[in-house]
């Protein structure tokens, strides 16, 4: 006998939220019958009967976890009849459903862990179908427990049955454990060796008593002291070889409920991400961010988090366990390797991470600096006019890097996966590579990378067996900005200004302050800051010094007779000048990353070398920040479509004041100069967008400057993707599809 009735196909992020037990309580409710299941690209439902009030209740909730991007109806004709509705066995299939990234652990959860009458009391691997790990414990599709790394811990009979119950908020919950079945906490330090909560405690007098310790948690290690303690944070930073690049900090509840609305919002999220947030509003010591404003602040994020803040009570430096310029360790004998002289003890577990996952950062207005843990790998969809994209790998930039896959109308955008240049880096970078390509079944019918041939990812991609595309480093930030924003595929030119450090421009010219005229097709040059030499090629990017000779070298004649020469005294700079003279080793450069860093160490606030990438740059924001806003004199006019850095140089060294009030000038003079151009061209082509994008654009002032400037037209700025490299890929991706598509 067949029987009519309904099938529903459900996409978006429904696999691994509790969105079948969901579905089966809902069908329950409401008296029909029929089955749900997983498949590679969501979730189906079959019902028998009227079914149009479950699917009004289906498209307007779901789990905490789950996300409904299209649910598509079709008839059903059941034979034989089924006598109940039930939860079937997942179905295999092309993978296009949606992985679901990482969770803070629920508040359900964390009640449970703190009741001493439940079999989970302070049990830190505790989650449920709400909260705790899912990407970083995926080896397959679809996501069951035997396809993650917890097939190797065989469920007790109470998880058992919590796992098969649909009414159970762990019903298949893959990483669902219990102190009797699950993972379990060892500490070593030495020859001491100490097991579960006994482990715990150790770590937590080691902490107490100033130690350093290695924390082994989902997606790597973290290095962790007490924030408060100066000689604590020096140790660390001593041992790590890190001198100043600022170190995040885990902090209790009680000091986020004194923050912002919106920071508390974002840390309170489940992606729980690092937010920035007012220096002044955190009880940590000055060695947190040496010369800055602000510090990276989280709270904890998973149960052995939770566990060492509630026995601690105190800010804790989380800062990545990694040799200084290495990727973080993932095993427990590297992070023993190589963290030994770094930590005093290693607080670890036997969960095999599989994949890297580093902790996100954002601004607390929203802007991602970092997209990595709690949105990786959640899909990103494509403009309106990208359809039936072809499968593209794209490739991403050397410095903060990402990959991206795009296929049909979406991408996915890799976790932050850092810097190329060594060895470790690559190989972690090609388990991700692997394992993104294995989950969403994905096989490339065309690779794309930066255009500059001394990339490493742009080799990387010219040696894969697949037609290879390049892109315009300066093109995709632009693109990427463009398409996080909607911007349709056939939408027509805009006026970027696209601000970094370095990228590969037209006929091998290195970019870095760009006025560009672009489209997702073509992008032209119409300006932006003259080129000007880097002294001692590479190493310019390391000393800041550098770059102000060679700016007052070119734009300021009779420097040497100035007061403010004296930030070159000591240097050894004659023989670099007559270099520059003579074009030895100093390529020509329009950088803004560089041009900051001139500024900065004519301020006197940036080191001779640099100890992290943007460091004069992120202290000349904040000697500015403190000092303005104020009035002043000076400009950067435009002359022929470049800014006159002449002009500017002579006004700002002539003008009496502050280095702080002389670092505020400079962003509002650079930031007036370039709107000035790009409103020029704007309107000479009638278009009233104007795209802001490049690691430089994470530069807050600046930003707000620009806006500020540009206010008569659209802006558009990055938010949900970092304004950096980070975003390299994603603007690869859209600016290959729109041409092959």
């Amino acid at each position: 006998m067949c029987t009519n009735g309904t099938l529903l196909r459900i996409r978006g992020k429904v696999q691994g939220v509790g969105f079948r037990p969901w579905v089966w309580q809902l069908a329950r409710q409401l008296g029909l019958k029929g089955d749900v299941c997983n498949d590679g690209a969501g979730v189906v439902v079959r019902l028998t009967g009227e079914s149009q009030d479950f699917i009004t209740r289906l498209a307007a909730g779901g789990p905490p976890l789950a996300r409904i991007d299209d649910i598509s109806e079709q008839p059903w004709h059941w034979a034989p009849l089924p006598v109940d509705f039930t939860i079937l066995p997942s179905q295999q299939g092309q993978m296009t459903t949606q992985v679901v990234p990482d969770a803070a652990t629920c508040p359900a959860c964390l009640a449970e862990m703190n009741d001493p009458r439940e079999r989970r009391y302070r049990y830190p691997f505790i989650n449920c179908t709400h909260c705790g790990p899912r990407f970083t414990i995926i080896r397959a599709m679809p996501y069951d427990r035997p396809a993650t790394t917890m097939a190797e811990f065989a469920l007790c009979p109470v998880c058992a049955a919590e796992y098969r119950n649909p009414a159970d908020r762990r019903f298949h919950a893959q990483p669902v454990a219990c102190p009797d079945c699950g993972p379990q906490l060892s500490w070593v330090c030495g020859e001491e060796h100490k097991e579960k909560e006994s482990a715990l405690q150790a770590a937590v007098a080691v902490l107490k008593q100033g130690g350093i310790v290695a924390v082994k948690g989902l997606g790597g290690f973290h290095l962790a002291c007490d924030a408060r303690n100066e000689q604590a944070v020096n140790r660390l930073r001593e041992r790590k070889r890190r001198p100043a690049k600022p170190l995040a900090v885990m902090i209790p509840q009680r000091l986020a409920d004194a923050l912002p609305a919106e920071a508390q919002a974002l840390l309170g999220s489940t992606a729980a991400p690092i937010v920035l947030v007012d220096k002044r509003d955190i009880a940590c010591c000055e060695a947190i961010a040496p010369g800055l404003n602000e510090v990276g602040v989280m709270l904890a994020a998973n149960p052995l988090q939770h566990l060492l803040m509630q026995d601690l009570d105190c800010p804790l430096v989380m800062t990545s366990g990694n040799l200084n310029g290495c990727p973080p360790a993932l095993t427990n004998d590297r992070a023993r390797q190589d963290l030994d002289g770094i930590a005093d003890g290693w607080l670890l577990h036997n969960r095999e991470i599989v994949q890297r996952m580093d902790d996100s950062v954002l601004r607390a207005s929203g802007d991602m600096l970092r997209r990595s843990r709690g949105f990786v790998p959640d899909a990103l969809p494509l403009p309106p006019g990208f359809n039936n994209v072809p499968s593209l790998l794209c490739l991403g930039a050397d410095l903060k890097n990402t990959f991206c896959l795009v296929r049909g109308g979406e991408a996915i955008l890799s976790q932050h996966l850092g810097d190329l240049d060594d060895d470790d880096a690559l190989g972690q970078w090609q388990q991700a590579l692997t394992a993104l390509q294995d989950l969403w079944q994905f096989t490339p019918e065309g690779v794309v990378t930066d255009a500059h041939p001394g990339y490493r990812s742009t080799r990387l991609g010219e040696q894969m067996p697949y037609p290879h595309h390049q892109v315009l480093h300066h093109h995709a930030h632009a693109a990427a900005c463009l398409a996080e924003h909607g911007w349709p595929r056939d939408g027509g030119d805009v006026i970027a200004l696209v601000l970094d450090g370095l990228g590969q421009g037209e006929n091998g010219a290195l970019w870095g302050g760009e006025c560009l005229r672009v489209n997702y097709r073509s992008c032209d040059r119409l300006g932006g800051l003259p080129a000007v030499a880097l002294p001692g090629g590479d190493l310019a990017a390391r000393q800041p010094w550098r770059n102000l000779l060679a700016q007052w070298q070119a734009f300021v004649p009779g420097w040497q007779t100035l007061p403010e020469a004296s930030h070159l005294a000591d240097k050894t700079w004659p023989p670099l000048a007559q270099a520059i003279a003579r074009g030895i080793n100093s390529p020509l450069a329009s950088s803004a990353g560089r041009l900051f860093d001139a500024v900065a160490a004519a301020t006197g606030c940036a080191p001779s070398q640099l100890s992290y990438e943007g460091e004069a740059a992120c202290r000349l924001e904040a000697l500015a920040q403190r000092s303005g806003p104020v009035s002043h004199p000076v400009t950067l006019p435009v002359i022929d479509g470049e800014l006159d850095m002449a002009t500017f140089w002579q006004q700002w060294l002539g003008w009496q004041a502050s280095a702080g009030e002389r670092a505020w000038a400079f962003h509002d003079a650079l930031a007036h100069g370039l709107a000035t151009l790009a409103a020029l061209h704007a309107r000479m082509r009638n278009l009233d967008t104007i795209v802001c994008s490049g690691g430089v654009l994470h530069n807050r002032l600046l930003r707000e400057r620009l806006q500020f400037w540009l206010r008569d037209f659209t802006v558009l700025v990055p938010g949900r993707l970092p304004a950096g490299d980070g975003a390299i890929a994603f603007g690869q991706a859209v600016i290959a599809a729109a041409s092959l598509s």
